[in-house]
């Protein structure tokens, strides 16, 4: 199943007659609608938000991202052979940490750079993306494979950043040429099926065919995948699993916070806005994180813009 797609039949839960259908277990990405919907919605976000400026400039990077995503020199799709190999493996099959990565991905970075309004922004914006341009494509390639591995060097963040930006443009239009039948969810259910990264959040769905479900989503590729709820999506306990925010807020966004492992992952509810955006909102409720943070708990992973930024 894709973004904008209706599901094939599936299994039902409870009569033969009808009944809650049980929730389809990935969700692939569109990425024509991915990033554009992103950025759609932090600037709907950023309108009188504390941190109006940053969620406007995070929008504009959506807006470079989607510029990318439609690009006419597309990923190469993966070998299929390699896929099933994986699958069978209950492994990602686009592995973010061991994929050969095809040069489109730094064609869309040029792209990405290219659309970015620097004007809009402090001068330090421009010069960032100046030394990124100067930089030669196997230092890019070094520093996309740094990032990839979790080992950034502080001194490259700022370049990083626009390079995590346009690996998620890469990883999902690669995640977009898989298809939904070949796929199985792994061991690890807090990762990816696809490319083995975690997410960045959680939904839970009001809306479509499965109302009610919890989808986790890819902070790389885009994928969504079914995951239980209240359970830990970290280490799958549930006895001292508890749901927290800020008092009197919309209840749109909230902390699962685990005792077991002393972890939180962030869970958004649709029944709120329909308009929720896993990744959009996840930036504008970063201060849920903090105060989370502050009371002793550590969010399940890092956003891969802000683990650089």
């Amino acid at each position: 199943m894709r973004q904008g797609e209706t599901a094939p039949k599936g299994a039902w839960i409870g009569s033969a007659s009808g009944g809650v259908k049980a929730p389809e277990p990935i969700i692939l990405p569109d990425p024509g609608l991915r990033f554009s919907r992103t950025a759609e919605r932090l600037e709907q976000l950023a309108d009188g938000h504390a941190a109006e400026g940053w969620l406007a400039f995070m929008a504009e990077v959506s807006r470079a991202q989607a510029a990318a995503a439609a690009c006419p020199s597309t990923p190469r799709a993966p070998d299929q052979a390699a896929i099933a190999q994986a699958v069978a493996a209950r492994l990602p099959p686009l592995a973010a940490d061991g994929h050969r990565r095809d040069a489109a991905w730094r064609e869309g970075l040029a792209v990405m750079l290219e659309s970015f309004d620097a004007t809009m922004f402090p001068p330090s914006a421009a010069a960032t993306i100046a030394g990124l341009r100067r930089r030669d494509a196997m230092e890019t390639e070094r520093l996309a494979g740094a990032f990839l591995r979790g080992g950034v060097d502080p001194a490259d963040a700022g370049a990083v950043f626009w390079i995590a930006a346009a690996l998620q443009v890469y990883f999902t239009g690669l995640s977009a040429t898989l298809r939904v039948g070949d796929l199985r969810l792994l061991e690890r259910r807090d990762l990816c099926p696809c490319c083995g990264s975690t997410s960045s959040a959680s939904v839970i769905t009001v809306s479509g065919q499965n109302p009610g479900a919890r989808y986790l989503h890819c902070s790389l590729c885009s994928t969504a995948w079914h995951h239980t709820r209240a359970v830990c999506i970290v280490c799958d306990g549930s006895r001292t699993l508890s749901l927290r925010g800020f008092d009197g807020d919309s209840g749109l966004a909230r902390a699962e916070t685990c005792d077991e492992c002393r972890t939180y992952s962030k869970v958004l509810y649709e029944a709120k806005d329909p308009d929720v955006d896993a990744y959009a909102d996840d930036l504008a409720t970063l201060g849920l994180d903090m105060m989370i943070g502050e009371a002793g708990w550590s969010r399940h992973a890092p956003h891969p813009l802000l683990l650089v930024s």
